[in-house]
């Protein structure tokens, strides 16, 4: 089977070799040039496919008339898009003749759009997981073909989660593709009307207001810590990135209201403490100022400012 691949990230590097491993032809790998003001965590499809020999491009738009004549020109079986950051028109995936599919960073129909890893780490979901969909001109809206869940634990960063989808990504495709190759691609339910849709997050989100409650802000610090663009406030003309917190557990709370009053931050036992709008405390594991990684001792001047 001939395969063009649309891929970028880690899930598109393990995708990607998961076709290899399973004896796909891969024709065509399309990609994304790394941007130099991207922080770049992650893996290179681009270098998968210097290694394997792979015919690799970077278009900038997906909608050209020289993609679609390079992909109608490799004459695929199927078409895989593996977080690749466009959305691919219906002129490209109808050039595959078994399908065109997707893989998802989570347990359609819910969170369908953009980042679902942050998004569902932001709204305290306890498991998400990768989905290998169809594709069609609605975003994530195919018919799903398998899915793969995922833990999420209740200190767990998006990008720890990350690196669960990731191999629940590659778990998902290689349980697939056997039947997929065989002409029995499962055609599964996606009900949309029980799911959610959620856009990108821009780094601004990422502003903490203590007056949420402290479930809702350690959550905000787990769904962009670093490497992605962090939790942060501004005191005095610096910014402060908060970019690790766990709950205090209630049964600490009232010695901390004894010693500390209405304190909104404050050390105790070496440790720093935060008191959120709830009245309920986190403790700050992590900080980072003005993007530099800083002892949590630094918080003093600024407690004091």
């Amino acid at each position: 089977m001939n395969a063009v691949v649309f891929a970028y990230h880690d899930v598109g590097v393990r995708c990607l070799k998961v076709l290899l491993a399973r004896g796909v032809q891969v024709s065509l790998v399309v990609t994304h040039e790394d941007n130099a003001a991207e922080n770049i965590w992650f893996g290179s499809v681009a270098g998968v496919c210097r290694e394997h020999g792979i015919t690799c491009i970077t278009p900038t738009d997906p909608k050209s008339p020289q993609l679609l004549a390079q992909v109608q020109a490799a004459q695929p079986d199927f078409i895989f898009s593996f977080y690749y950051r466009h959305m691919l028109p219906v002129e490209v995936l109808a050039t595959a003749r078994r399908g065109a599919y997707n893989m998802h960073g989570s347990l359609l129909p819910k969170y369908r759009g953009r980042v679902p890893i942050n998004w569902a780490v932001l709204h305290g979901e306890t498991e998400t997981g990768a989905t290998l969909h169809e594709m069609t001109v609605k975003p994530d809206a195919g018919s799903i073909v398998a899915q793969t869940a995922v833990p999420i634990l209740p200190d767990d960063t998006a990008h720890e989660v990350f690196g669960k989808v990731v191999v629940a990504a590659e778990m998902t495709l290689w349980t697939a593709l056997p039947a997929m190759l065989a002409g029995r691609t499962p055609q599964l339910p996606n009900d949309l009307s029980k799911g959610s849709y959620f856009s990108g997050r821009k780094p601004e989100d990422g502003r903490i207001d203590w007056r949420r409650t402290a479930r809702e802000v350690h959550n905000l610090v787990r769904a962009v810590a670093p490497p992605y663009p962090g939790a942060f406030e501004e005191i005095a003309g610096d910014k402060i990135t908060v970019t690790r917190t766990r709950l205090v557990p209630p049964s600490a709370h009232p010695a901390l209201q004894r010693a500390h009053g209405m304190q909104d931050k404050f050390f105790e036992g070496g440790k720093l403490y935060a008191r959120c709008g709830d009245g309920n405390f986190l403790q700050i594991l992590g900080i980072q100022i003005n993007d530099q990684d800083a002892s949590l001792n630094n918080y003093l001047k600024y407690m004091a400012s």
